[in-house]
């Protein structure tokens, strides 16, 4: 009898680990939710970063909350960007064209970053290594302003 039940035990386990969401079921659940071009969500070990457009800051906000309640998101990265016309006039806007330019800017950037590292290819800047939790935002939001086509973000978070 007690043999049973610790088979019983050791089986409910597993089946609550595997039931546990990957990164891909995430990602997909919570594009499918938004479903909007403008909005891209990428998760990695249940960290969503959103990047993209936002029309103004209650969307940016609504966005990021409709993503935090997504089963298997334990915490949101939000770089969205305001749409132009919802901004005030910049100075000057740099848009970056080349990989080449991307990747000095981008590594300019990650230096300051211990244990973090950095690719461009293709004007996609994928991001790996570790990080600390609350170094991860302004990571994300000075990377997005260089205009990257994308990032991939495929950090660890400590």
């Amino acid at each position: 009898m007690k043999m049973r039940s610790i088979l019983l035990g050791m089986c409910l386990t597993v089946a609550l680990v595997s039931c546990k969401p990957n990164d891909a079921d995430i990602e997909k659940a919570v594009n499918e939710k938004i479903n909007d071009p403008d909005i891209q969500v990428a998760v990695h070990e249940g960290v969503a970063t959103i990047t993209g457009i936002c029309d103004d800051e209650m969307f940016k906000k609504n966005i990021e909350k409709s993503v935090r309640a997504t089963k298997g998101v334990k915490s949101v990265v939000n770089t969205c960007e305001l749409a132009r016309a919802n901004q005030e006039p910049a100075a000057a806007t740099v848009i970056i064209n080349s990989d080449t330019d991307l990747d000095k800017a981008v590594s300019k950037v990650v230096d300051a970053y211990d244990g973090v590292s950095a690719t461009v290819v293709g004007g996609v800047v994928t991001l790996s290594g570790e990080i600390a939790k609350d170094r991860l935002q302004p990571l994300m939001q000075s990377i997005q302003e260089l205009h990257p086509k994308k990032v991939d973000n495929k950090l660890t978070i400590k």
